[in-house]
């Protein structure tokens, strides 16, 4: 297993290995007569035989035990009487709870636990251990009054008694271990179900897992809720287990869910290893041919996906049939794919029940098929099809505003050629309002991000100069205006400007709300304060623009013409030499990288700062003297003032590379990335520094409470992620 932590920068991923082969001692410095500190990482090599997997599988069960016990406690010591004889058909059943009681007890007892299929989650995890035990060892758990369960109290007994705040805390802990296992057992025994006997929440659980899944992610969401309702569960525990041969028949496509295989052919041996997320087995499907090659199991309990054969084909032939092709010139231009409107639920729904969703095509030919499946009726803040919102948010990736924006005042002055005149009037004011309507959309996902777009801001003054000659354009858009006003009222507590100005004046941006909070978003425009490190480890502070290049920066720090670099250099030391026309390299920096001004020849001399080291001291202390509660509101309030700096399409900038996009930024994004990692490695290297066992398992304990009560906030905060 493997736990990605990034620094701030998407180019600087470390993985770092949980379980390694070898055992790590922290050792406090007893020599000395100072305070105690940390002297440093000593480690012992196990065994080369060790089996680091089923040390990792053992590691696991004992602690999902320990939270049995302690749940198992606190179901005696709040609803004992949940546990006592059955009778069912005539028999009876010892000492033992129903499922549905587990459930609804679990719900009382933790606000942690918010719906009864959470609670399934974290006691199915217990069935799968052996720490629960069904009555007739079945293997799934079932939320129903008929169906039985005990604790194998002979096993493990009851814990000890505790003072109650000791329990409370290890009750909270526990929930928090099993919460986190929940989701991976509950679809786990959703899978092990046979697929016409899953109820359509749980094919929802399928489909949201699928959407993770790397082999089906170029598939529609139609096909993928086909693939729910047919995926089969298959496990096998053993390496070296053949799935299927060479030249043995078609049956089923594979995806790998946990895992690893080899594939190997006649004469070449093994060609390739195949990991999780990884599919193979479709070709000889789709071709109705014998296997091309080998798969052999290259490790120890792997799970499958597996769809059959006649499933499959009839997928493909679902998705052939629901597809619609519009060529223009011999060339496609436009590929749609027919779905329920709606969703699965609307199939047998009489009259238009059936939408179409752009698949692919040409942007032009997207663009008018949006316009065309715009609804006037709707509410602005009803959008027929994802699709719109999709397009709007992406559309510099393949249509940026150079395109789009002329596109569109296209579409806004043609003209119909066939009709009578009231036929084309009637045409031509549709399409304007649709166009009017789209537009809206668009300057509400963008906001004022269209302000600093000189193509954008000369469109919609010339679509303005247009509306205002026709009376009803101009009511429809100041009503359109007004709602979006009150949609934003209701959805947030940011101000708007008066509804008087947003109905007085044809202002697209009246109604953008003003932070209230303490911080602001970064604009592209916008100056930050840098800071530039010489090699004797004094410092240059300059104002600059987000978006400086190397290039501008240096010409800010020294006289054109020298041998200077620029240099960007972490605690461990590593060195990169930036290019001169890099940019936006300060905000982007990782958690412990610095810029350095030197010469070429001082590069390799150049030592890290003090302060990228880390601290010398914990603050313990001070932590045990503060509040829980306070320290996860402070922490939870203001990862959320960050966030909501974080607009939707620095995402898209982000993922398709900044230098893309011409007065882009992702300064917003990476000041919450920066901010996720500060507190990550905030836990980890107070609970390092503190060297006496005790008070690091008491530190432990309160980073868990925080991160307990940071959970059940809205939205979550940045020391979530620690609890696991």
């Amino acid at each position: 297993m493997q736990a990605d932590l990034f620094d701030g920068s998407r180019d600087n991923i470390i993985n770092m290995q949980l379980f390694r082969s070898h055992v790590y001692h922290m050792q406090p410095d007893r020599g000395s007569a100072e305070t105690d500190t940390i002297r440093g990482i000593s480690w012992t090599p196990l065994p080369e035989n060790l089996d680091t997997a089923e040390t990792l599988k053992q590691f696991s069960s004992e602690r999902v035990w320990r939270a049995g016990r302690v749940l198992y406690s606190a179901l005696l010591e709040h609803a004992p009487a949940l546990i006592r004889d059955r009778k069912h058909h005539l028999k009876t059943y010892r000492q033992c709870s129903s499922g549905r009681e587990l459930v609804d007890w679990l719900i009382k007892l933790s606000t942690s636990v918010q719906s009864r299929s959470q609670a399934v989650g974290v006691l199915q995890v217990l069935l799968d251990e052996g720490v629960l035990v069904h009555v007739k060892q079945e293997l799934n758990f079932q939320d129903r009054d008929t169906q039985f369960y005990r604790f194998p109290e002979e096993e493990f007994g009851v814990e000890p008694a505790a003072n109650e705040k000791e329990r409370e805390e290890e009750l909270q802990e526990a929930l928090l271990l099993l919460i986190q296992m929940g989701p991976d057992a509950l679809l786990t025994m959703i899978l092990r179900k046979p697929p016409n006997q899953r109820t359509a929440e749980e094919l929802e659980v399928i489909f949201e897992e699928l959407l993770h899944i790397k082999a089906v992610a170029h598939l529609s969401s139609s096909v993928r809720r086909e693939l729910a309702a047919v995926l089969v569960f298959e496990s096998h525990a053993k390496a070296g287990t053949v799935l299927f041969s060479q030249g043995d028949k078609g049956t089923s496509w594979y995806i790998i869910w946990k895992g690893s295989v080899n594939v190997v052919t006649h004469g070449k041996g093994l060609v390739t290893t195949l990991h999780e997320g990884d599919d193979f087995g479709q070709l000889a499907l789709v071709n109705d041919a014998p296997r091309a090659a080998t798969i052999i199991l290259r490790e120890d309990c792997c799970h499958f996906l597996r769809v059959d054969k006649q499933d499959f084909i009839h997928i493909l032939k679902d998705v052939e049939a629901n597809t619609v092709r519009l060529e223009e010139h011999g060339k496609v231009v436009l590929v749609l794919e027919k779905s329920p409107r709606g969703g699965p639920a609307n199939q047998g729904a009489s009259g238009n029940s059936h939408k179409y969703t752009v698949m692919s095509g040409t942007p032009e030919k997207i663009l008018e098929h949006l316009l065309e499946c715009v609804r006037l009726d709707s509410g602005c803040s009803d959008l027929t099809d994802t699709c719109m919102t999709d397009f709007l948010r992406t559309h510099k990736v393949f249509m940026p505003t150079s395109l789009l924006c002329p596109a569109l005042l296209h579409h806004y002055h043609a003209e119909p050629s066939e009709g009578s005149e009231l036929e084309k009037a009637a045409y031509s004011l549709n399409k304007k309002q649709k166009i009017l309507r789209l537009v809206g959309q668009w300057v509400s996902l963008y906001g004022a991000l269209l302000k600093e777009d000189p193509i954008a801001m000369d469109f919609l003054e010339r679509l303005t100069e247009g509306v205002q000659s026709d009376s009803r354009l101009t009511s429809m858009l100041r009503e359109q205006l007004q709602d979006h006003r009150k949609t934003r009222i209701s959805e947030s507590s940011y101000q708007t400007s008066s509804p008087a100005q947003a109905l007085n004046h044809l202002n697209w941006f009246t109604n953008l709300e003003e932070r209230l909070g303490s911080c602001q978003p970064i604009r592209a425009q916008d100056k930050v304060l840098q800071k530039y490190f010489r090699p004797d480890h004094t410092f240059v502070s300059l104002m600059l623009p987000v978006n400086v290049s190397v290039q501008e920066a240096m010409s800010s720090l020294v006289n054109p013409g020298g041998n200077q670099v620029l240099v960007k250099m972490n605690s461990s030391g590593d060195k990169l030499q930036l290019k001169l026309d890099a940019t936006a390299v300060h905000t982007a920096l990782g958690l412990n990288e610095r810029l350095f001004i030197c010469t070429a020849d001082q590069v390799d001399k150049l030592t890290p700062l003090k302060e990228q080291l880390g601290p010398e001291e914990g603050t313990t202390d001070s932590l045990e003297q503060m509040s829980s509660k306070d320290l996860a509101g402070q922490l939870s309030d203001y990862d959320w003032e960050l966030f909501s700096c974080v607009h939707q399409v620095e995402l898209v900038y982000y993922i398709f590379g900044q230098h893309k996009f011409r007065g882009a930024t992702t300064a917003n994004l990476q000041r919450f990335m920066r901010r996720f990692n500060e507190v990550q490695y905030w836990v980890a290297t107070e609970m390092c520094l503190c060297s006496e066992l005790g008070r690091r398992a008491q530190l432990l304990r309160k980073f868990i409470k925080i991160a307990s009560i940071d959970s059940q906030t809205k939205p979550k905060g940045s020391i979530q992620p620690t609890r696991g």
